[in-house]
C-alpha cells in the first residue's frame, strides 16, 4: 500500500472552504491569501487522487469523495486541536461562568463542553441558562464571564460565531399546521424567533393565535409534540417526533439568526479565555444540517 502524508493545513483549508462555501471567506478566516487556500485544496486532491470539490457549483460544495474526506478531517482536526490545547496550557485552572439560553445549552454546547473538559480538566464551568436579552446585561456587568446569545435588533458588540437556520416545526403525525387560525407555541414577546414567526405569517396573510408561551425550549417542544401548535425554532432543535415544514406560501422561508459570543470587559482570566477560544472555534465548525432523527415533511419515513 502506498502511504501518503496529509498536512493538517490542507485538511483545515478544505474544511473551512466547505463550511463557508467560499474560498474568499475561507482565506479571510484562516488569515491566508485566496491562491494559498486554492493551492492547499489542489495539493490535497493530488495526494488523495480524488476530486474533492464540485467544479460546477456556484457555491463551493464537496463531492462524494469530498464528503468522505471531510468526515475524517473533522475528527483529525478536533483531536489535533485538543492535543495542542493540552500541551500548551495543561496547568490552566479556575472557575468560568458561561451564560446561554437553554436552546443552545441543550443542543449546541454539550459536545463542545465535553471536548473542553477533557482538554482542561482543572477548569470548572458553571452554566447559567438565561434568555439572550437579560444575559447581555449580565455579561456587560461582569456577572457572567462569557455569554452565547441570539443577536437581537438592539444588541451591540459581540462576535458572530454561528448562524442558526430558523424553521417551522410541527409534530410528525400532526395536521395542526392546516388549522385556521394557526396555533403557535412561541418564546415570550421581544424574542427574535417569535418576531420572525409572526412577521412571516403576517406577510403570508395567515391568521394565527398563541397556544403556548414558554421561556423554555422544552416547553415549546412539548406543546408541539402534543399536536397543540406549530413553533419556530433553530433547526438544531429538531428531535424525534418533530418535523420541519418546508417553505410554502403559507409558511414563508425564515432567515438565519446570528449567534453572538460576548466576553466580560477587562483582562480575561486564562480559564475564561480558553473557553472563549474553544467556543469560537467549534461553533464556527458546526454543520448546518438537521440531526439524523429529524426529517422534513414529504420525505420518506
Amino acid at each position: 500500500m502506498n502511504l501518503i502524508s496529509l498536512d493538517i493545513r490542507m485538511l483545515r483549508s478544505l474544511l473551512t472552504v466547505v463550511e463557508t462555501g467560499s474560498i474568499t471567506e475561507a482565506a479571510r478566516r484562516l488569515g491566508r491569501t485566496q491562491p494559498a487556500i486554492t493551492l492547499q485544496v489542489q495539493r490535497l486532491e493530488e495526494l488523495t487522487g480524488r476530486i474533492l470539490l464540485s467544479p460546477d457549483s456556484r457555491r463551493v460544495k464537496p463531492t462524494e469523495d469530498g464528503l468522505m474526506v471531510l468526515s475524517y478531517a473533522k475528527s483529525i482536526l478536533q483531536m489535533h486541536d485538543e492535543l495542542l490545547s493540552r500541551l500548551s496550557a495543561p496547568e490552566i485552572e479556575g472557575h468560568v461562568i458561561l451564560g446561554t439560553p437553554d436552546l443552545y445549552a441543550a443542543y449546541m454546547l454539550p459536545p463542545i463542553l465535553s471536548i473542553f473538559r477533557r482538554a482542561f480538566p482543572r477548569i470548572q464551568v458553571e452554566l447559567r441558562c438565561v434568555l439572550s436579552t437579560p444575559l447581555v446585561g449580565l455579561v456587560k456587568r461582569g456577572e457572567v464571564d462569557i455569554a452565547l446569545v441570539t443577536r437581537m435588533n438592539d444588541f451591540t458588540g459581540g462576535l458572530v460565531v454561528h448562524q442558526e437556520p430558523l424553521v417551522w416545526i410541527t409534530a410528525t403525525d400532526s395536521d395542526v399546521h392546516h388549522e385556521t387560525p394557526l396555533p403557535l407555541a412561541l418564546l415570550p414577546t421581544g424574542n427574535l424567533y417569535r418576531d420572525h414567526a409572526v412577521a412571516g405569517l403576517e406577510s403570508a396573510g395567515r391568521r394565527w393565535r398563541i397556544a403556548c408561551t414558554s421561556e423554555s425550549i422544552s416547553g415549546l417542544q412539548a406543546a408541539v409534540l402534543a399536536g397543540m401548535a406549530v413553533t419556530v425554532l433553530g433547526r438544531s432543535t429538531l428531535i424525534a417526533g418533530l418535523r420541519e415544514l418546508p417553505p410554502s406560501p403559507e409558511f414563508p422561508a425564515l432567515p438565519k439568526v446570528d449567534l453572538l459570543l460576548y466576553q466580560a470587559a477587562g483582562a480575561p482570566k486564562p480559564a475564561a479565555k480558553a473557553l472563549h477560544d474553544y467556543l469560537q472555534h467549534y461553533l464556527g465548525l458546526r454543520a448546518e444540517t438537521p440531526p439524523p432523527a429529524a426529517r422534513r415533511e414529504g420525505e420518506p419515513e
